[in-house]
């Protein structure tokens, strides 16, 4: 029997809906698949992931059931970052791979380039550290880093994430074999 560490379940029950100064934190809808499809295209984004770029609102929509999905079965959560002056969709901010086992999670996001550089991301991962340790009752968190994205090593760095790996050639995306690395912050860490 595989032994289950103290992962707040119940946090799965109702989806978090949370708040920061400048941010709202709600989940994505169908009504979100073009904003979610203009974001992901965005080449100044896609750069630096690792998944399919979307070409359809359908292939949005589908990502969308799949986090609706994720968070059913307590595997993840995403959220839609929201600028609470415009009510604007600026990018998302997701806890997913959640390894019960080990109450790990992994953690990605995007946000919309005319938003870089004002402090977002900085507040977004406050509130998602917060909420990762003390609600969701996480041991550690982890980020999987393209090699090539400063601004991402940068923002971890700076929260005490440390560099636990390089995984070399590690993952097949659009025609090569790409290098990341495997950043971790422990819950101790910020003590």
């Amino acid at each position: 029997m595989i032994e289950e560490t103290n992962i707040n379940k119940s946090v799965f029950d109702v989806f978090p809906e949370l708040e920061s100064e400048r941010l709202l934190f709600e989940a994505y809808t169908k009504k979100d698949a073009q904003t979610l499809l203009n974001l992901r295209s965005n080449k100044a984004i896609s750069k630096y992931m690792d998944t399919t770029i979307p070409k359809r609102i359908e292939d949005t929509e589908q990502r969308i059931e799949g986090y609706i999905k994720a968070f059913k079965e307590g595997k993840g959560i995403t959220w839609a970052l929201i600028e609470k002056e415009n009510n604007t969709i600026i990018g998302d901010f997701a806890i997913h791979h959640i390894d019960k086992q080990n109450s790990r999670g992994e953690i990605g996001y995007i946000l919309h380039p005319d938003f870089w550089g004002k402090g977002y991301m900085t507040e977004a991962l406050t509130t998602l550290i917060n909420f990762g340790f003390k609600d969701l009752n996480l041991h550690s968190f982890s980020a999987n880093v393209n090699l090539e994205n400063v601004n991402s090593k940068t923002l971890l760095l700076k929260f005490g994430f440390k560099l636990e790996a390089l995984f070399r050639e590690n993952f097949y995306y659009n025609g090569q074999f790409l290098d990341s690395e495997i950043y971790c912050l422990l819950q101790s860490d910020l003590k």
